[in-house]
This record gives C-alpha cells, sequence and structure tokens, in this order.
C-alpha cells in the first residue's frame, strides 16, 4: 500500500488516482497521519503543498524515521522536502511556474531512467533547491533543458525519490510512466 501524505494541496487527488491506478493508496492529511496505516504501508509519498519544507516539520519527522526503511516519493514540495532533509536550501525561482510545461532531460547514467531521456514535464512552483547540492547518496538525475532547474533526485540505496515537476498533470504525458518505474524499484 502506498501512503500519500496530503499537504493541503488541490493537486494532491490528482496524485492519488494517479498512485492508486498502480497500486492501492491510502491518503491522508498532513494534520491527521494514521500511525498504523504509515507503518503498514510500503511505499510514502509526499505530496505538492504551498509554502515550504519548513512549514511541515511533522514530515520532515516521517522522513527521517522512514528513510532507508520504506520507499519514499516527493512531488513538488515532497521533492523540496526530501533535500531540504538532506540538507539543501530552498529558494525562490527568478520565475514562478505555475501550470508551465518544460522539456525536462535525464542527465545521469546513474538513474533509473535511460540517460538522455527527454519528455514534457508539467511545472507549479515557485521555489527550488539552491545549488551546488552535495549529498553522499542522493543524485541529481533530471534538469529542465531551458533553465538547468534540477528536476529530480534519486538516492537507489535508500529508495528515496523525488521530482520537481508533476507527473499527475496533464502537462506531463508520461507521467504514469514515470511513476510505474519508481515504484517498481
Amino acid at each position: 500500500m502506498i501512503y500519500l501524505i496530503d499537504h493541503e494541496d488541490s493537486f494532491t487527488y490528482n496524485l492519488a488516482h494517479l498512485l492508486d491506478s498502480i497500486e492501492p493508496t491510502f491518503v491522508s492529511n498532513y494534520y491527521e497521519i494514521d500511525q498504523t496505516k504509515l507503518e503498514k504501508s510500503s511505499t510514502i509519498v509526499l505530496s505538492p503543498g504551498p509554502g515550504e519544507p519548513k512549514d511541515y516539520p511533522l514530515t520532515t519527522k516521517i522522513y527521517n524515521k522512514y528513510k532507508g526503511k520504506k520507499k519514499i516519493l516527493g512531488i513538488c514540495l515532497g521533492f523540496q522536502h526530501i533535500v531540504f532533509c538532506e540538507g539543501a536550501k530552498i529558494v525562490q525561482q527568478k520565475k514562478i511556474l505555475h501550470g508551465y510545461q518544460s522539456h525536462i532531460k535525464v542527465i545521469n547514467d546513474k538513474s533509473i531512467f535511460k540517460k538522455n531521456f527527454n519528455f514534457l514535464g508539467g511545472r507549479y512552483h515557485s521555489l527550488k533547491m539552491a545549488e551546488p547540492f552535495v549529498s553522499q547518496s542522493m543524485i541529481i538525475t533530471m534538469r529542465c533543458v531551458k533553465t538547468n532547474v534540477a528536476m529530480a533526485v534519486e538516492d537507489d540505496i535508500n529508495k528515496v525519490y523525488g521530482l520537481q515537476f508533476h507527473p499527475d498533470s496533464f502537462l506531463t504525458p508520461h507521467g504514469k510512466y514515470l511513476i510505474k518505474k519508481i515504484l517498481s524499484r
């Protein structure tokens, strides 16, 4: 079962429907975590949401507790939360991208996706990860072709994956493929 933590975002149920089409998914509000179901889950998904990672201290606790024990996937704010927990600084972008479609490219041959795989992704964010980003096990695997902003991170050792873009958006035509590939790890 996938446990999806809703950070009160309008996209959460789009993501829930996508995930549930692959594996049974339980959704709970950030403020109402069901510890029993969280323990039983195989995967924890951190949803998009307003604000920034520091606004969600419970998500930080959950990430730190389950990293390396369960697969963790973060989408948009969830991506930012993962890298924030790994020491990255989250900063304002020069251009706010809400409902913007970008060309995204896999840039690392250690990715679960084939290097140079290029696809369209829907972006809905005003914040980004500041670089350089240094981690012992996490690597940046995808970037926006136009802006070079990090669009994905992977830590295959601890089974942690983050996507800055929305695979659940109609602006990401290959979103289900991307999620299936991550969940199959």
